[in-house]
């Protein structure tokens, strides 16, 4: 018998049992949106996100818990909730590199809340790790965000690996920090 969570767990799985193609595009679009709309509602409506269903890696999933609290606590109180979000134009590539390859995906999101809403462009990558298609690193890079601050500004994501190097996570999780500590 298993729990009713691990009935609701979503897999996105690729077309094959290692690599990627471009097949693979499609779904992994349709993960990130999911994500990107779940992360939305996480921060705006203090809604659940199941960042396993999307992410391996603990430092990864670990840096989006404290970066969802940071953003809840800054726009919990603002009685906007988001309605839904909306992707338009998303672009996709497929690159080959060392690390192993992986599919860029630029997604542009259109928040639709009650009293309006915003827009932000947001990179992922994925990767499939044994034929289940995973997020491997999510910016944000709209200046004045979270990531803007803690990462870096202007970035483009290109490391599939990037969350499996110490010393970069050592250092983000101090920038996370000061970033918890300072006021905005």
């Amino acid at each position: 018998m298993t729990n009713s969570m691990e009935q609701n767990v979503v897999q996105y799985l690729a077309e094959y049992d290692e690599g990627l193609t471009d097949q693979d595009s499609q779904m992994a679009y349709e993960m990130c949106a999911r994500a990107l709309t779940d992360y939305y509602k996480a921060v705006w409506n203090g809604s659940d996100i199941e960042l396993y269903t999307f992410i391996e890696s603990d430092n990864l999933k670990q840096y989006m818990q404290k970066k969802i609290q940071s953003q809840y606590d800054l726009h919990a109180n603002s009685n906007d909730p988001v309605q839904n979000v909306e992707v338009v134009d998303w672009e996709v590539e497929f690159a080959d590199e060392e690390e192993g390859n992986y599919l860029y995906l630029l997604l542009p999101a259109h928040v639709h809340k009650n009293g309006g809403g915003f827009g932000e462009p947001t990179e992922f990558l994925v990767q499939n790790k044994n034929r289940k298609l995973v997020i491997v690193d999510w910016y944000m890079g709209a200046k004045d965000s979270y990531d803007f601050f803690v990462r870096g500004e202007n970035l483009k994501i290109n490391n599939p690996a990037i969350w499996d190097d110490r010393e970069f996570v050592k250092r983000i999780k101090q920038k996370q920090r000061e970033f918890s500590g300072s006021t905005r």
